[in-house]
């Protein structure tokens, strides 16, 4: 007679909610990472803001309402807040540590723009930082992305990048070794938002996968989409190249949320403490 008492206490000291798959899987809270934050089983999505953005939202495993937070680099460890329904909502950021990058250049133009350049640099600079602010009603249609290339991760995301000595921003993406000409597929369904051949990043590709949820493809050598084109997961939108501030063919691939530039990592399992 006593197994019965004791099975209750087991089910008591269980968790009120499990933990789902798309919480393990993507909850960082880290500077550069993702916070996922429990927001309840209410009928309806909670709207959700941070730093005056709004955050994707999404029902996971059916139950429960989760907020998915980008976290920039330049967060400080410590408590943030949320926005949810207009009430404040705390929650934690750990600390991570990044390493160095040194780079050589052989144009010194990439370094140290003349004039005429930077004119061009900022114009770029201000239509891709557009595209990263949209907010689209979609729904991603997977968190768990397919890698656009096959190849090994080279450049981490993170890195403090020094080019020809001189500290410039860090590297706010993910590169993979691979062969000129290697074809890039869609790590998930979205629509092509920009395309274009920028001074830094050569010829580029943004995907909007909804929410906020934004893929950015650059040094390609070829981009074989179109703005506006919806793409189907694993769609080829381009092919790897050494276009704009490259020292050779690579992908470099961004993911942001809600305009923060998040380590793309989180987003195929390979993410590093």
């Amino acid at each position: 007679m006593r197994l019965i008492p004791l099975l209750l206490a087991l089910v008591l000291a269980l968790p009120a909610q499990a933990e789902g798959f798309i919480s393990r899987l993507l909850h960082k809270p880290v500077p550069g990472g993702v916070a996922v934050i429990d927001l309840g089983n209410g009928p309806t999505a909670p709207g959700v803001r941070y730093q005056d953005k709004p955050a994707l939202v999404i029902r996971e495993d059916g139950q429960r309402w989760i907020a998915i937070v980008g976290l920039p680099l330049s967060v400080r460890p410590g408590s943030q807040q949320i926005e949810v329904d207009g009430r404040a909502h705390s929650f934690q950021v750990g600390g991570r540590a990044y390493a160095e990058q040194r780079i050589t250049l052989k144009n010194p133009q990439q370094v140290n723009p003349n004039p005429a350049n930077l004119k061009r640099i900022e114009r770029e600079l201000a239509e891709q930082v557009r595209a990263y602010r949209q907010f689209s009603p979609r729904q991603p249609s997977n968190l768990l992305f397919d890698r656009p290339v096959a190849g090994p991760l080279s450049s981490p995301f993170g890195l403090r990048r020094f080019f020809n000595g001189e500290e410039r921003n860090p590297h706010s993406g993910l590169d993979f070794a691979a062969r000129q000409g290697t074809p890039i597929k869609a790590p998930a369904a979205g629509q092509v938002i920009l395309i274009g051949d920028y001074f830094f990043n050569g010829k580029t590709v943004f995907v909007d996968h909804g929410q906020g949820l934004i893929s950015m493809f650059c040094h390609l050598s070829a981009i074989d989409v179109q703005a506006g084109q919806e793409l189907p997961r694993g769609a080829v939108l381009g092919k790897v190249g050494a276009t704009g501030r490259a020292t050779g063919p690579h992908l470099h691939w961004n993911v942001s949320l809600n305009d923060a530039r998040i380590d793309p990592a989180i987003f195929i399992g390979a993410f590093k403490p």
